[in-house]
């Protein structure tokens, strides 16, 4: 049985900030909702968080998750965070405690961590500057005897390079006796979760000690520029593995992936471009650059021009979008259609080769196949209370600078002259034009400007 411990009641002084720290983002959520995924897919029978600053913040964000909170009112260090724990811990499990400030730790890490048998195994790392950290102090058989902060450490401790992570995996029963003999006694007056080791190593009781694979996986977030960092590192690590799939990235470092992106065959992305939530990318399908995708799905052969910002639509094969385009919520375009640059849809299903390439609004419509929009155009769904939608059949054409007022039907094969105002249903396969009469005034001048 396997329970999860996520100390995450922190502070966060040095983020200058009213957030709770494990409240602010990586890649697009909070850092805790990166610990608890990977909590989560290690299938314990239970996950604990232990929370403090910032009071309901914390549980507030995570009240869908089935996650038993712990308030820790005073933070006492973290040995007096586990004591919280405690009583709600099963006797009989193993609990492996995570950080929830270290959100890059990997599934396969912990995993090593928990296949170790004995009572207390500890996460560690070899750092190349240690100087600061905790060192882990080993006998001759490998077991981990004691931890010794940098300014206790001798010398010769000091030469040691593997450092302990605070991330450990322990026997519940072992855990509750330890905890029972845990003091304060040191200038900070806190309770210290790692002196659980000197406690083991004075019974006779091995100590484990798993090594970490890398530092990102093990590195906590105690500022600004820590958070800059680890953000760099997970989307390092996100382009890293679109590479692998064959993706053509134009320059690695400048992606960002704040949700889940699936590609097929020969993608190519170029630069400064943000995937947030759920987007797929289907074969051969081309990102401009610095285009914001956000849960969205776009189809074979699909080119998506520079600056384009897609939010919650759907996009066909062969498209052609942008650049400068916006397509809102609902909007469904299907295959060859295009939509150029600053066109906005909202609420818009656009059939087959349909073509709205210039500087329009199209919003609550219902938009046929091989139907062309001119340049101005504004489907007007909005009487300041209510909206209505706009139908246009197949193959009409709608004239430049046209106003359609909804509810409004244009019939198939209908001709909208340009600068026409629509507010009744124009019949199919005729011309609609809607629009004063021109008028030349003869003689007339220029008001000029008066001298004072």
């Amino acid at each position: 049985m396997l329970n999860i411990l996520i100390l995450a009641a922190g502070k966060g002084t040095r983020m200058h900030s009213d957030l709770p720290k494990v409240l602010h983002p990586v890649a697009g959520k909070p850092m805790l909702a990166h610990v608890i995924e990977t909590a989560k897919q290690l299938s314990p029978s239970k996950i604990l968080v232990v929370y403090g600053f910032g009071g309901d913040a914390v549980p507030d964000q995570f009240r869908d998750e089935n996650i038993h909170w712990v308030q820790q009112a005073e933070q006492l260090g973290t040995g007096h965070a586990v004591m919280q724990a405690l009583p709600f811990l099963d006797p009989d499990a193993k609990t492996l405690i995570m950080l929830g400030d270290v959100p890059l730790i990997s599934v396969q890490t912990c995993q090593e961590l928990l296949k170790n048998q004995v009572k207390l195994t500890l996460l560690t790392f070899a750092k190349a500057n240690p100087s600061g950290y905790g060192r882990i102090v080993r006998n001759a058989q490998d077991e981990v005897v004691a931890i010794v902060e940098h300014k206790d450490a001798s010398e010769e401790q000091r030469q040691i390079n593997e450092i302990n992570t605070g991330i450990m995996a322990v026997d519940n029963h072992a855990l509750s006796e330890w905890l029972k003999n845990l003091g304060n006694d040191n200038a900070q007056g806190e309770y210290y979760l790692t002196d659980i080791v000197g406690m083991a190593s004075q019974q006779g009781i091995a100590v484990g000690g798993v090594l970490a694979p890398n530092e990102p996986e093990i590195t906590g977030i105690n500022s600004k520029s820590d958070l800059a960092a680890i953000e760099r590192c997970y989307q390092q690590q996100q382009a890293a593995q679109l590479l692998q799939q064959g993706v053509t990235l134009s320059d690695p470092a400048r992606i960002d992936i704040r949700g889940k992106l699936s590609v097929g065959r020969d993608v190519s992305i170029d630069v400064g471009c943000v995937f947030e939530g759920e987007v797929h990318l289907a074969d051969s399908v081309r990102i401009g650059p610095y285009c914001v995708i956000r849960n969205a799905s776009i189809g074979v052969g699909t080119a998506i021009a520079a600056f384009t910002h897609i939010d919650d639509a759907e996009i066909g094969k062969q498209a052609k979008i942008g650049p400068y385009a916006r397509l809102r919520p609902g909007t469904v375009l299907q295959d060859e259609t295009h939509v150029g640059n600053f066109v906005e849809l909202k609420n818009a299903q656009v059939d087959v080769g349909s073509k709205i390439n210039h500087l329009s609004y199209v919003g609550d419509t219902t938009v046929g196949k091989q139907v062309n929009i001119g340049a101005g155009t504004i489907t007007c769904n909005y009487d300041g209370v209510n909206k209505f939608r706009t139908v246009i059949g197949d193959n009409a054409f709608i004239g430049s600078d046209s106003q359609l007022i909804a509810p409004v039907t244009i019939g198939a094969g209908a001709t909208i002259g340009a600068g026409s105002t629509i507010s009744k249903d124009a019949p199919a396969g005729e011309l609609t034009v809607a629009r004063g009469r021109q008028v030349t005034v003869s003689g007339w001048k220029r008001p000029e400007k008066i001298k004072k």
